[in-house]
């Protein structure tokens, strides 16, 4: 049930530092699997945690006089750091009847490490009391956000953790245990079965050539012998999981894990960039100390691949990957479904009417439609560049870089007159400012609209905010190298030197020397 695997590098370390770590295989201590009765015998598995952390903290003690540098041997010995993890996660949740990623799973997962976190502490502290803390042991170290939130403080007083300390400075880490679980045939870390079945290739066993082996899952085949070829729903792999959901379990173990976590999240071949920006501040957002993705088709073929895929330099094309996946040239068609928003826009010419379309599932702009007042500007201008913004949606140009194009334009002199005179001009300095002004407004509002509708609307309205922080400070590093430090006295912007005078893009301010 438990395999050592000690001095691997699984995880960031100190300088001189040296892992040791040790997985549980979770998937054992499943009973009755695949029946309506299963269940986790956490009694066992609370007796197992105790075990292991002491075979791991003998392994420091046998492997002191191996280390090839003096330095290491000391860090070792000074802070006796290990690395209790897992693997067989989701066996044991296709075992117990759970799809990897719902509620239900990660409700179980929580419930799980933290019995494991829990347990592993007062292991430690046992052994404390038994052969000593580790010699850089620090009360302090009691006073950590991870055990207050494992411990009560009467329950640091009773079990004696204030008074004995902990024989390890860490304790849990999961790493990917990709040679262990490849041996076992169960799925490997924290992560879910990267297929039912899969190909794996292997260098070293063939003298330096590639050779590949087609693998069925051991759960999938305990299943099979037992139940025949039909699989229940839950039997999903990492390809089928939404990322949402990875990230969801992988901020719930981190919860429950002192050190590092080795988890990579599988993205299909289509996946755009800017989903992938998504993702990331997804991740950060919920607080995750990093995230590993791996987009299927890359160039750099994975260690497992899908179907009877090879690595050939004669076969792999040449590819061009463009921002948002699209290739050169592509262009949305616009559906009849769209969803409109609208603004008033008061220029330097007077009235002008700026309507959007956009995709009601994603949120992305495709037609925008600009219409001037009965005093407005030159008609025909107007209906050319709407025509060319929305051919720039639908090529999957991004709404930022389209404002920023638009803001490239320069002040307008009437723009300016009025701004001075009457003050009652919309935020910019010409009319395309203006417009890429109110496209970003309208934008922002449709992701909140997204938002609002969808299950997880809460959490997709942080992200989408922190989206927003993320493009803002873009924009003011982007500008950042032409500023002097001025800001405008009118709206707050920074001024930007040009020809003698200090300029603010947006009110059309300006001051010269």
């Amino acid at each position: 049930i438990v395999y050592f695997h000690p001095e691997e590098g699984e995880q960031p370390l100190p300088k001189h530092g040296a892992c040791n770590l040790g997985s549980i295989n979770l998937s054992e201590f499943v009973h009755n699997p695949f029946t309506k009765d299963a269940y986790f015998d956490t009694s066992d598995f609370v007796q197992t945690v105790h075990i292991a952390v002491r075979g791991l903290d003998e392994v420091i003690d046998e492997n002191l006089d191996n280390h090839a540098l003096p330095e290491q041997r000391q860090m070792a010995e000074n802070y006796r750091n290990i690395g209790l993890g897992i693997m067989g996660l989701h066996d044991a949740l296709i075992k117990m009847g759970m799809t990897y990623g719902s509620e239900e799973s990660i409700d179980f997962t929580n419930e799980i490490m933290y019995l494991m976190f829990r347990s592993a502490v007062v292991a430690s502290s046992n052994l404390a009391k038994e052969k000593g803390a580790f010699p850089a042991y620090n009360h302090k170290l009691l006073d950590s956000e991870i055990i207050f939130n494992h411990f009560t403080s009467d329950e640091i007083a009773v079990l004696g953790l204030d008074t004995y300390g902990l024989r390890n400075c860490s304790l849990l880490s999961i790493a990917p245990t990709g040679t262990l679980g490849t041996m076992l045939n169960i799925s490997t870390g924290c992560e879910p079965l990267f297929a039912l079945y899969y190909t794996r290739k292997t260098e070293s066993l063939n003298n330096g050539e590639d050779k590949y082996y087609k693998v069925y899952s051991g759960v999938v085949k305990e299943y099979v012998e037992k139940y025949g070829d039909t699989l229940p729903e839950y039997f999903v792999s990492s390809g089928m999981i939404d990322w949402q959901d990875r990230i969801k379990m992988q901020a719930v173990l981190q919860d429950h894990v002192d050190t590092a976590i080795s988890s990579t999240i599988n993205l299909p071949e289509d996946i755009t960039v800017d989903e992938i920006e998504r993702l990331y501040l997804c991740a950060w957002a919920n607080g995750l100390k990093g995230v590993t993705i791996f987009r299927d088709g890359c160039k750099r073929l994975g260690v497992l691949t899908h179907g009877d895929k090879t690595e050939s330099k004669d076969e792999v094309e040449p590819q061009t990957e463009t921002f948002t996946g699209l290739g050169r040239g592509d262009i949305v068609e616009c559906s009849n479904d769209l969803i409109g928003k609208k603004r008033k826009l008061t220029t330097g010419c007077g009235s002008l009417h700026v309507l959007a379309y956009f995709d009601p599932v994603t949120g992305e702009m495709q037609e925008v439609y600009l219409n001037k007042g009965s005093t407005g500007g030159c008609a025909n201008y107007m209906i050319g560049l709407s025509r060319m913004i929305s051919l720039l949606c639908r090529a999957g140009v991004d709404v930022y870089t389209i404002k920023d194009q638009l803001d490239s334009t320069g002040a307008c002199p009437s723009y300016a007159t009025r701004s001075a005179v009457k003050r009652d001009t919309s935020k910019g300095s010409c009319c395309p400012m203006a417009i890429g002004n109110a496209l970003v407004d309208m934008w922002k509002e449709m992701q909140e609209d997204i938002g609002e509708v969808e299950e997880e609307g809460k959490k997709n309205k942080q992200v989408s905010k922190q989206v927003e922080q993320k493009v803002e400070v873009k924009k003011e590093i982007k500008k950042s190298y032409k500023e002097d430090g001025i800001h405008c006295p009118v709206c707050g912007e920074p001024l930007v030197f040009e020809g003698g005078c200090n300029t603010c893009k947006s009110c059309a301010y300006s001051k010269c020397d």
